[in-house]
């Protein structure tokens, strides 16, 4: 699946592509993914090895993985259940589903008219969850509804989970940029693993409210879709490492840091005060701003380290310390220090787990 022609994935369904942005997805999601293969009796770990996920991970409760592992681990369990939804749902999500609801919203004329068709859709694909658009003045929402609540079906939280996933995806793939999330809304308490949502879905959650939804300006539902038939190829391409990690918030400030990062050796990161020249702000006003999108430039710093580090510690066989001086570590103990806060774990001990896959 890495050549330039459409080629169809294992089962035709999602499939992949050849451009992976590096970043890393909790273990939590993991053991969340292969849930629906352990419900049907089937045996977890060939799937997560042929993903590139060691096994022994799942036993470390701060282990995490890269979202191109974790996107192999979607297309795998994929395949083996012909399921692209996990097996959450009463009525299995056949592969090539996905794609089959992106060519039937490539072609609408506004946000609002495609929004309105992946609800539809969704409401012919899946019976416990489904999903609603509403409109109240200057905010529009993504609403996910239980169908089958009736029946005693409910969705589970890694169902709601997903679905909003791929509902943020197609709407960043939509408008081809990441749609800010106003509030991401949960209709169940906060999990343990909270912190990451603010990640997935937007800096603004709130949990035990009526209706898990995603808010967003309704201004953008009638902005035209700049999507067709020829740029679904592309997207169908890069699936679902693209749905994992959306479109990039480039009007972020944050989303500005990273990028500048990411294009430089860690031992050339700016200091705080030069990267706010760059950016041109001043240095009180760029703490501000990230601050205000709760975010700090230490932690903008060690997440994109952390990131590099599993990715070079499962996929290359390089020295730690030569890891560590990549990643801009005076000395190999000040990396391993910063690694087992990170993760739990110990470099050499990650990539010892992580090698067994």
């Amino acid at each position: 699946m890495n050549s330039n022609a459409i080629r169809p994935a294992p089962c035709g369904c999602l499939e992949r592509g050849r451009t992976m942005e590096k970043g890393s997805v909790a273990i939590c999601f993991v053991h969340h993914a292969i849930s629906g293969l352990q419900a049907r009796g089937l045996d977890p770990e060939p799937v997560l090895r042929s993903a590139g996920i060691a096994p022994a991970l799942l036993a470390v409760p701060q282990a995490r993985v890269s979202t191109a592992s974790y996107s192999d681990l979607w297309m795998a369990v994929a395949a083996a259940l012909d399921d692209e939804f996990f097996g959450q749902d009463s009525r299995s999500m056949k592969c090539g589903s996905f794609a089959m609801l992106c060519h039937a919203v490539a072609g609408s004329r506004t946000f609002a008219q495609a929004l309105e068709r992946v609800a539809r859709y969704f409401g012919l694909l899946l019976d416990d969850l489904g999903v609603r658009l509403d409109r109240h003045e200057d905010r529009a929402a993504l609403v996910l509804t239980a169908p089958s609540a009736a029946q005693g079906r409910l969705p589970g939280v890694f169902a709601q989970e997903t679905m909003l996933i791929m509902l943020q995806g197609l709407m960043s793939w939509l408008l081809h940029r990441r749609v800010p999330i106003l509030l991401a809304s949960f209709a169940y308490p906060e999990p343990p693993y909270g912190a990451e949502y603010r990640i997935m879905y937007s800096r603004q959650t709130a949990f035990g409210q009526p209706a898990t939804a995603l808010v967003f300006d309704a201004g953008l539902l009638d902005q035209p879709v700049r999507q067709d038939e020829r740029s679904l190829k592309s997207f169908l391409r890069d699936a679902p490492h693209n749905v994992v990690v959306k479109y990039s918030d480039r009007s972020s400030v944050a989303a500005r840091v990273r990028r500048q990062l990411r294009n430089q050796r860690p031992e050339q990161w700016p200091t705080f005060e030069a990267l706010a020249l760059s950016l041109n702000l001043s240095a009180s006003s760029l703490r501000r701003r990230l601050m205000d999108e709760g975010a700090s430039y230490q932690e903008l710093k060690d997440q994109l380290r952390r990131d590099l580090a599993i990715d070079a510690l499962s996929r290359t066989g390089k020295p730690v310390a030569d890891i560590a001086a990549e990643l801009g570590f005076a000395e190999p103990g000040a990396f391993h220090r910063a690694f087992r806060r990170w993760t739990g774990s110990r470099p050499g001990a990650y990539r010892g787990t992580a090698g067994e896959s």
